[in-house]
C-alpha cells in the first residue's frame, strides 16, 4: 500500500477501535499511576464512535470530511482533556487535507504536523512538558524526512515508529507540567506518559495497518 484513501479510512478506524479496545485496562492502569484512571475508558469510547461513524459516510466523502467527522463525533462522545485533544487533533488534519485524493508519505506528515500542532495549541503545551505531544511532534519530524527524500509511505511509517518508541521511552525522564499528573511533579518521573502512550499507539496502529496492505 502505497497510499491510504478514503476508502481505507473506515478499515484504520476500525483497526483503531481493535486496538485501544484491546489496551483499555493497560491504559487505565497506566492513567491511574498519576491521573485519575479513565483514559482507556475515553479512548475506547472515542475510537469506538468514530469508527462507527466513518463507517456510515456516504459513498465519495472525501479524506477530510471522513477526519472530520471523527472529529466531531470523538468531541461529543469524550469530552475529556484526552478526548478534546485527540478530537483537535483530528479536526486539525482535516482542515490541512482539504485537498488531499488520497494520503501518501507526504500527505501523512501533513496530517501528523496538523494533529501535533493542534493538541499543542489546545493543551497549551510544550514539547519537554511530559504529554502527547512528546510523541507527535518527533513522529512528524520524522515523516517530514521522509517526504522530502521521498520515501514510500511503509517505510515512513515504520521508521516514525521507531523514532515515536524512542520519544515515548523518552517521557519517562520527564516531568509532568500540565493535567492532573502535574500536581505530583517529581513522583512522575521515571513514569511512561499516559497521554504520549496513545500517540504511540495511533501510529503504530497506522504503520500496522499499511504493512498488512503491502504485498511482501
Amino acid at each position: 500500500m502505497d497510499v491510504i484513501s478514503a476508502r481505507d479510512l473506515p478499515g484504520l478506524f476500525h483497526a483503531w477501535q481493535t486496538v485501544f479496545s484491546e489496551q483499555r485496562e493497560f491504559l487505565i492502569a497506566l492513567d491511574g499511576k498519576v491521573g485519575d484512571s479513565d483514559l482507556g475508558i475515553t479512548m475506547n469510547k472515542a475510537f469506538a464512535a468514530a469508527s462507527e461513524a466513518v463507517s456510515k459516510e456516504e459513498e465519495g466523502a472525501t479524506i477530510a470530511k471522513i477526519l472530520r467527522t471523527a472529529g466531531v463525533i470523538m468531541a461529543k462522545t469524550a469530552p475529556s482533556t484526552m478526548g478534546t485533544l485527540t478530537a483537535t487533533g483530528f479536526i486539525r488534519a482535516s482542515k490541512a487535507l482539504e485537498r488531499a485524493s488520497v494520503l501518501g508519505t507526504k500527505e501523512v506528515a501533513k496530517f501528523w504536523r496538523a494533529f501535533a500542532v493542534g493538541v499543542a495549541d489546545r493543551g497549551k503545551a510544550q514539547v519537554g512538558d511530559k504529554t502527547l505531544l512528546d510523541v507527535l511532534d518527533p513522529i512528524a519530524a520524522s515523516l517530514e524526512i521522509a517526504a522530502a527524500s521521498g520515501e514510500d509511505l511503509v517505510n515512513a511509517l515504520s521508521a516514525a515508529t521507531l523514532v515515536a518508541a524512542h520519544a515515548l521511552e523518552n517521557t519517562k525522564s520527564m516531568v509532568a507540567q500540565h493535567g492532573k499528573a502535574a500536581a505530583f511533579q517529581d513522583k512522575t518521573r521515571g513514569l511512561q506518559d499516559a497521554g504520549a502512550t496513545v500517540g504511540f499507539l495511533i501510529l503504530q496502529t497506522m504503520r500496522d495497518f499499511v504493512a498488512s496492505k503491502t504485498p511482501m
